[in-house]
């Protein structure tokens, strides 16, 4: 009889690490079938939701959704997976995981490390404790933003036509991706902004833009409402602009703990 197939997606936003971590990941658990590389929070939730992995290796700290609030979607997208969050530092956070039914890996990981983890996801199969994994998510919601960070971006160049605007990042209603550029959407019309969504995500501020799809970064001050679907989907309604923006079902567990 065929023994069942562990599954895994790894989120980690530096491309070296993360290949990394495959590559040891191989080495020490050469079974387990990786569904997904992801290089940041956004695609690691999607991933979540569309695979139901039984284990997720997040970087506690990466643009736009950080492997706290992807932990905590999935905490309901996917309840059976296992979370082993890596992180670069933090003896408080290693504090709590060490109290905690959620594994840790240390950066850089060594092979001695990867190992033992390895070992406990083995043994555990899938026996989450949800309760201990909601309190230690609660626990660890300081470290996941770096407190060397430097401030969120207060104003920006955007061009709309022959015209450059200066455009206060508060009264930014939302960003959408454009190819290698963004949209940029205020009450008074839209420009363009000549840098990736990816990029913004790592320089406006996290507590007042949130990510509700791979392409949608939204002002939570410029929300009117939300609607659910009998999809999961979600639908935002804006203050300041006609339009209505998609909530990608993953994204929609994000506005219950907000």
């Amino acid at each position: 009889m065929t023994e069942p197939v562990t599954t895994c997606i790894i989120a980690e936003d530096e491309a070296l690490l993360r290949q990394a971590l495959v590559e040891r990941l191989a080495q020490a658990w050469p079974e387990l079938h990786i569904l997904a590389e992801c290089e940041d929070g956004a695609s690691a939730l999607e991933a979540m939701a569309e695979h139901r992995p039984d284990v997720a290796f997040l970087d506690i700290r990466m643009p736009g959704l950080t492997g706290l609030e992807v932990a905590t979607a999935a905490a309901e997208v996917s309840p059976r997976t296992q979370i082993v969050f890596v992180t670069a530092y933090d003896q408080y956070a290693i504090d709590a995981f060490e109290r905690g039914a959620v594994d840790y890996l240390l950066k850089p990981i060594t092979a001695e490390r990867l190992a033992a983890t390895v070992q406990r996801l083995q043994a555990r199969s899938g026996n989450n404790d949800a309760a201990t994994l909601a309190t230690l998510l609660q626990r660890l919601a300081p470290v996941a933003r770096a407190v060397d960070a430097p401030p969120p971006l207060t104003w920006i160049t955007a061009s709309a036509g022959r015209e450059t605007r200066l455009i206060l990042v508060e009264d930014v209603a939302y960003f959408r991706a454009d190819n290698k550029y963004t949209t940029v959407m205020t009450a008074e019309g839209e420009a363009l902004l000549r840098t990736p969504i990816k990029e913004l995500l790592t320089v406006v501020d996290p507590d007042t833009f949130k990510q509700i799809h791979r392409s949608t970064i939204v002002n939570l001050r410029a929300i009117a409402g939300v609607v659910r679907d009998d999809s999961g989907r979600g639908t935002v309604r804006l203050k300041t602009r006609p339009e209505t923006l998609a909530v990608s079902a993953p994204f929609m567990t994000l506005f219950r703990h907000m």
